[in-house]
């Protein structure tokens, strides 16, 4: 077994020398094309990895009979803007891989918050196992700290089975917390929090990212003018030491606690808008509204800030027309895609699928394998 492996090994030294990143006809970059199948895309007549290139040389590692821990292999990771499809994509991947999905996503994890969060359809849930979704009730209050403990329980529950995570990001903060760890600031103080929130019920949460911009403009450039509670930590953090808490974080600085390869979707910004749109209507035939009056009452302040809500409680208020509500609803969640592609874009690591309206799912769903499977070949060597 020995002799095998080291032969294998060399081979993909010899092959990783030999074969230099290059590009395709379908336009991902891939390694080699050797022992590969050929591309079933009717554009493509490069090749597609099998299950274990796509998941890299996992299947050598479980010979010692132990659990892996999360950062032992790399994980699969899903990038992209909201409305760019990631959804739909991992439940295709999923298909044919043993793949768990992981969600990485702020308010995905609150139950019964389904049509505005855009959750994947009951029917996928059940037919792919999903983990960090439904976790909590609306009314409390989510860390990142606590998303950080249950998602990397679920990494090493879904290692211990014999499968690999995938997981899907549609909020960048919890997605570098997950995997680089998390920021070791002072403890919260509860009279300082207290005074910010009682400032953000008087004048706003808009108020408090102000004054944030003052004092630590890194931090305010980061966080979304709603997101009170990274608000009110900046600010607590501030007041507590004295110093901006973007000086002080700097956990991810080298390289991450759990390793992993990563594929983005691009898309053309009119394109992304136009789906945005598309999808905020069709959310709002499938009962976004009802779905809003029914949490009215059990919503606390967290979930209260996520997008499509916010503006439909407003409206509840009688601050705005419906008509007027859904137009910040597509608003917002245009100013939610731009915020995470200027994430994404100093996201280390990341292949780019640039996505274009011919372009069919399943034709996506090619690229991605094929990038997944040159990065998971290409880091190869350091899992040895």
């Amino acid at each position: 077994f020995v002799q095998l492996k080291m032969a294998l090994i060399w081979e993909r030294f010899i092959f990783s020398r030999s074969s230099p990143l290059q590009m395709h006809p379908c336009g991902v970059t891939v390694v080699g094309e050797r022992l590969a199948p050929p591309c079933n895309s009717s554009r493509c007549g490069a090749y597609l990895s099998s299950p274990k290139a796509l998941l890299g040389v996992s299947e050598m590692r479980k010979s010692d009979g132990k659990t892996p821990e999360p950062g032992d292999e790399p994980c699969l990771v899903m990038l992209g803007p909201t409305a760019s499809g990631k959804t739909e994509l991992s439940v295709l991947l999923a298909r044919d891989y043993p793949l768990e999905i992981v969600s990485v996503d702020s308010m995905q994890v609150y139950r019964g918050m389904d049509l505005g969060t855009a959750k994947p359809e009951p029917a996928a849930l059940r037919e792919v196992p999903h983990h960090m979704i439904d976790v909590v009730e609306p009314e409390e209050q989510f860390s990142v700290g606590r998303f950080r403990l249950m998602a990397v329980e679920a990494l090493r529950g879904i290692r211990a089975r014999g499968r690999f995570p995938l997981l899907v990001c549609g909020t960048p903060l919890y997605l570098k917390v997950l995997l680089w760890g998390l920021f070791r600031g002072p403890g919260a103080d509860p009279e300082t929090r207290r005074r910010l929130r009682r400032q953000a019920e008087r004048l706003g949460a808009e108020h408090l990212h102000g004054r944030l911009a003052e004092v630590d403009p890194e931090a305010a450039r980061r966080i979304e003018p709603g997101d009170l509670r990274r608000i009110e930590r900046a600010l607590e953090v501030y007041e507590l030491t004295g110093r901006p808490i973007s000086a002080l974080q700097n956990q991810f600085q080298g390289p991450p606690q759990i390793d992993y390869v990563a594929v983005g979707l691009r898309l053309e910004r009119h394109l992304l808008y136009e789906r945005i749109e598309r999808r905020v209507d069709k959310m709002m035939e499938r009962g976004l509204l009802q779905e809003v009056r029914r949490l009215v009452d059990r919503m606390g302040p967290q979930a209260r800030q996520a997008v499509g809500y916010k503006e439909l409680l407003a409206h509840f208020d009688g601050q705005a027309t419906l008509e007027e509500a859904v137009r910040r609803i597509k608003r917002n969640t245009r100013r939610l895609a731009k915020h995470q592609i200027t994430w994404f874009r100093h996201f280390p690591g990341v292949r780019w699928i640039d996505v274009c309206r011919e372009m069919s799912l399943q034709e996506v769903v090619e690229k991605c394998k094929f990038l997944f499977s040159s990065l998971a070949h290409s880091r190869s060597l350091s899992y040895h």
